[in-house]
């Protein structure tokens, strides 16, 4: 049992995460009833999620990412950028890093609060009615609505999340409507089972059905608002295939202590 767990605390547009500097490894990274408390908004500190940062040969870090509900997750793109911040924060990078996360090695660069990071290169997708589907770390299900503002995200959501197709493996839903020069998006999170305040793997999945949907080609920049702050997702679109996939947004400290 870990006695004493010091922690940092950051947000990257409104998703939280405790942050764990387990370089020495004295958090047990197995201890999942732990990653649990740690994120209850009401008995522990609260979070989405909790991330360990551990050192990794090669790498300037390893990513460990467990959501809200205690088990190891997929790639959390929000996630992605505040760990990059903490690592800055640390003393272990500067203004660029190259790290390893549960998807593979990711590039990130730094700019004040603003934290530019790279996904994973996406080579298809698939539809499931009127939504489309893709995998951009995590499984995501995107649909284009109206009146995004009233709709019940939490009631909508959790039902597909929850539905035959998509009720064993899970899979996070993302409404998503045009917005002045860009998108807005709300995003039922699994894991979460709750509706976040952003969502990066979702975001990027957003920006690439509004590529898909409007049949653009080439380099292309998105905005995407979501609730807790505003997203630019950047990639090269040929056909189906998206590369040079970059995540930008903010990733701010909030606070530190011990639990």
């Amino acid at each position: 049992m870990t006695s004493k767990v010091r922690f940092s605390k950051y947000q990257g547009a409104g998703n939280d995460f405790i942050l764990v500097d387990n370089r020495e490894l004295a958090f047990d990274r197995s201890n999942e009833s732990l990653v649990a408390k740690l994120c209850d908004r009401r008995f522990g500190i609260g979070a989405d999620g909790l991330m360990l940062l551990q050192s990794k040969e090669n790498y300037d870090f390893e990513m460990i990412y467990y959501n809200a509900d205690g088990r190891e997750g997929s790639m959390c793109g929000n996630g992605g950028r505040c760990i990059v911040a903490f690592a800055r924060d640390l003393g272990i990078i500067t203004d660029k890093t190259v790290f390893l996360a549960v998807d593979g090695l990711h590039h990130a660069s730094l700019k004040a609060d603003l934290v530019n990071l790279q996904m994973i290169d996406v080579k298809d997708f698939h539809r499931d009615g009127n939504a489309y589907i893709l995998q951009t770390g995590s499984p995501h299900y995107v649909e284009f609505v109206t009146n995004l503002k009233d709709k019940n995200v939490f009631h909508d959501g959790y039902t597909v999340r929850n539905n035959d197709t998509y009720g064993k493996d899970g899979i996070n839903v993302n409404f998503i409507e045009p917005e002045g020069e860009g998108y807005f998006l709300r995003t039922f999170e699994r894991g979460v089972e709750d509706e976040t305040y952003a969502c990066g793997t979702g975001a990027t999945a957003a920006a690439m059905a509004v590529a898909l949907q409007k049949d653009l080609e080439g380099d292309i920049t998105i905005p995407i608002r979501v609730l807790g702050g505003q997203l630019y997702i950047s990639f090269h679109k040929s056909g189906p295939h998206f590369t040079n996939v970059f995540l930008k947004g903010p990733a701010q400290f909030v606070f530190e202590g011990n639990y």
